[in-house]
C-alpha cells in the first residue's frame, strides 16, 4: 500500500465534521502504537516527523519504518514532515519519500511567507505531494506573552485570504490561540477568528498544539473547521510516564523490551482517547 491521500481526507474531515489525527512519531514504538491504534478503531491517521525526531532517528529510518507501517496497514496512513522549516528540509523529505509536506515560513513577514510557502506549493503540486502552511506564530509554551503580544501573534482572516489565494496550500495552520508543549493555564483559543478564517479560506485547517486543549474546545473547533489535529506531548508523557514506573518497580531490569513495550501500550491508548476525540473512528 502506498501512502494515503493527505488531501484526500483532510476534506473528507472538513466535509464530515471529523479532524485526522497527526501523532507525531519519535521512534519505532510511537509508529507501532499509532498504527495498532489507528486499526483498530479504522480510522485513517498521519505519522507527523519533526526536523528534531528526523535527526534522531535518522531521516531513512524513519521513512522506512513509516513505509512499511504503510503497507501493512489495513488503514491510510500517511508521512508527513511537521514544520519543516525551510526549502532544504522540504527537499529532503521529498527526496526521502514523505507524501506531504508542511513548510512554516510563520517567522517570516506576510510577504515573505507567501513568497516560499508558493515556492514549495509550485514544486510539491508538480510531484503529487500536498502542502501545510503556517500563518501566524504558534507559540511555545515558553514565551511567556502579554496579552496584546498574544494579539499580534495570531491569524488575520483578511490575511489568510490572501495567503491561501496566491499560495493556492492545501492546508493551513492559522494561529487561533494553541501552543506547543505544556501550556501554562488554560488555552484561550479564539473561536471567532477561526470561524473567520474558514469563511475566508473555505480550506481544511490544522489546529497544533492539540496535546492540552480540553476536549470540549477541540470538539468546538472542529465544528467550526478544523480537519486536522496535531498531537505528540500527551503520547510523549504517558510513554515515558510508563517507563519511569516499570523501572522504579524493577531497578534491577536491563532488558529494554520489558520497559519500552509497555510505554507502547500506554501511547496506544492515549491515541485511541484522540481518535475518538477527533471523530475519525470507523470512518475508513
Amino acid at each position: 500500500m502506498r501512502f494515503g491521500s493527505f488531501s484526500y481526507w483532510l476534506k473528507d474531515g472538513l466535509d464530515k465534521g471529523y479532524a485526522v489525527a497527526q501523532i507525531n512519531i519519535n521512534n519505532l514504538e510511537f509508529v507501532q502504537a499509532i498504527i495498532e491504534a489507528a486499526e483498530e478503531e479504522r480510522a485513517p491517521v498521519i505519522l507527523g516527523a519533526s526536523e528534531g525526531a528526523l535527526k534522531y532517528m535518522g531521516l531513512d529510518y524513519a521513512v522506512a519504518i513509516a513505509q512499511t507501517a504503510a503497507e501493512r496497514s489495513s488503514v491510510p496512513v500517511m508521512l508527513h514532515l511537521d514544520h519543516g522549516p525551510n526549502l532544504d528540509w522540504v527537499l529532503k523529505a521529498i527526496r526521502a519519500g514523505f507524501s506531504s509536506v508542511m513548510i512554516d515560513a510563520s517567522r517570516l513577514p506576510l510577504e515573505e511567507n507567501i513568497a516560499l510557502t508558493k515556492q514549495v506549493v509550485d514544486l510539491c503540486h508538480s510531484l503529487d505531494i500536498e502542502v501545510e502552511a503556517e500563518l501566524g506564530r504558534i507559540t511555545g509554551t515558553d514565551d511567556d506573552l502579554t496579552i496584546d503580544e498574544r494579539m499580534a501573534t495570531l491569524c488575520r482572516p483578511e490575511d489568510a485570504e490572501r495567503f491561501v489565494g496566491e499560495t493556492h496550500v492545501d492546508a493551513l495552520a492559522a494561529a487561533i490561540g494553541s501552543a506547543h508543549g505544556h501550556y501554562k493555564g488554560k488555552p484561550q483559543l479564539d473561536f471567532n477568528r477561526l470561524s473567520a478564517i474558514r469563511k475566508a479560506t473555505g480550506i481544511p485547517l490544522v489546529l497544533h498544539g492539540g496535546s492540552g486543549i480540553p476536549d470540549d474546545d477541540v470538539r468546538e473547533a472542529i465544528g467550526l473547521g478544523i480537519a486536522k489535529m496535531n498531537i505528540n506531548t500527551d503520547n510523549q508523557e504517558v510513554f515515558t510516564e510508563k517507563v519511569r514506573e516499570v523501572l522504579q518497580e524493577n531497578p534491577k531490569l536491563y532488558d529494554p523490551r520489558k520497559y519500552l513495550g509497555p510505554g507502547r501500550e500506554a501511547i496506544k491508548a492515549m491515541v485511541k482517547k484522540k481518535l475518538a476525540l477527533t471523530g475519525s473512528v470507523n470512518r475508513v
